[in-house]
């Protein structure tokens, strides 16, 4: 449970929406084992289940086949599963984003403009897209 727990943490911000299911799922688990109401093998067996579904990520199987990358699987589930709003945002970070920009704040802004045009001046929303654009490794 812990280390399924750690990594479910750790993991989050790549792609919080995946994450937050994968942590009712473990929470559901530990509520079912401590009411007795599952038997402690067929615990073990869900949890290793949910062990591997937490390592390897989203799979590809529960998206439309445009979401081929982990980074756009993230954008997919954390912007209300919009396929053509999560491939303009892909795109847009792609032409902007310049080697090590996530080091150097004017690069960065460049990147939250490129958001801004796409997504509008809802800062609330534009801050949580930029902070799920900073944490993908694909970027």
């Amino acid at each position: 449970e812990n280390n399924v727990r750690k990594v479910i943490l750790e993991q989050s911000p790549i792609n919080p929406k995946y994450y937050e299911k994968m942590s009712q799922l473990l929470e559901s688990l530990i509520e079912q084992r401590r009411q007795d109401a599952v038997a402690y093998e067929e615990y073990l067996a869900r949890i290793e289940d949910l062990a591997r579904k937490v390592h390897v990520g989203p799979s590809g199987a529960a998206y439309p086949k445009s979401m081929r990358t982990k980074a756009l699987r993230a954008l997919y589930d954390n912007l209300g599963q919009d396929e053509t709003l999560a491939m303009k945002v892909h795109e847009a970070v792609g032409a902007v984003a310049q080697d090590d920009w996530k080091k150097h704040p004017v690069k960065m802004k460049s990147v939250r403009l490129a958001l801004k045009e796409i997504l509008g001046d809802d800062e609330e929303r534009l801050a949580q897209v930029f902070q799920l654009v900073q944490a993908q490794h694909e970027y």
